[in-house]
């Protein structure tokens, strides 16, 4: 329209926190938040950020939406499809009927719960939180507070979720892994490990994986714990250390 201009301003989105999980990588992650209640993450903000104000009145929630980026997948082929291992990874269903980390953006969005905000360590405030589904070093976009009067839906239907039912596994430990288990060295991994057999439950293999001789391994904090499927029972028959 002559005599009109039109300025356009990109806002470009920028992190301003990361979290910190004992899961290095997302093989073993949690497929959505809530499954792993017990896992403990932290959320440490941007230098910018560092700020009470930043966090004032948080503590009068219980649970916040985290919205973050998938970090892991690099150079990942955009597709409008996908196969949730719900489905067993077999049937596809659109991108946007589904939660994939293979999306055009590639943005995450999970709900956890507020464990405490620690207000004097070096890097505060830093907010714990519980059930989170993402891996350590993830970048943090935003955070909001979860509000139950409009983010709760309780009798909303969940599509395929409501027919196809997850199968968890059934979790032994070697004796080997016992053995292991009870060294000094082993302590710290002693005291979670109630939540790594919670993790593995979840059967963290790609569901077009099913040899019971093939040997997987999930990385939590500084150790390794390797195991095998038959069926579906999941025996851990090794535990080594990263440093």
């Amino acid at each position: 329209m002559k005599g009109v201009s039109f300025s356009c301003e990109v806002h470009v989105m920028k992190k301003v926190a990361t979290f910190h999980s004992p899961l290095g990588s997302k093989f073993g992650t949690p497929r959505q938040a809530g499954v792993v209640k017990e896992l403990t993450g932290r959320i440490v903000f941007e230098k910018e950020y560092r700020s009470p104000d930043a966090v004032r009145g948080m503590e009068a929630f219980d649970y916040l939406w985290l919205i973050w980026g998938f970090s892991h997948n690099k150079d990942v082929e955009e597709r409008l499809t996908v196969r949730p291992p719900r489905l067993g990874g077999n049937k596809r269903v659109g991108v946007f009927a589904s939660r994939s980390p293979y999306r055009p953006n590639a943005l995450g969005l999970s709900s956890v719960l507020i464990e405490r905000i620690d207000y004097d360590c070096p890097d505060a405030p830093v907010v714990y939180v519980k059930g989170a589904d993402l891996t350590d070093g993830t970048p943090i976009y935003d955070v909001k507070p979860y509000i139950a009067y409009t983010d709760a839906h309780p009798d909303a239907r969940g599509g395929f979720t409501d027919t196809a039912e997850w199968k968890r596994l059934e979790v032994q430990i070697s004796e080997e892994t016992e053995r292991q288990l009870t060294l000094p060295e082993f302590e710290a991994l002693r005291s979670d490990f109630h939540i790594c057999k919670k993790l593995l439950a979840e059967d963290p293999r790609p569901h077009y994986h099913s040899s019971s001789q093939r040997i997987y391994t999930m990385q939590y904090a500084s150790f390794d714990i390797s195991f095998r499927v038959e069926d579906s029972v999941l025996t851990v028959v090794k535990i080594t250390t990263l440093f």
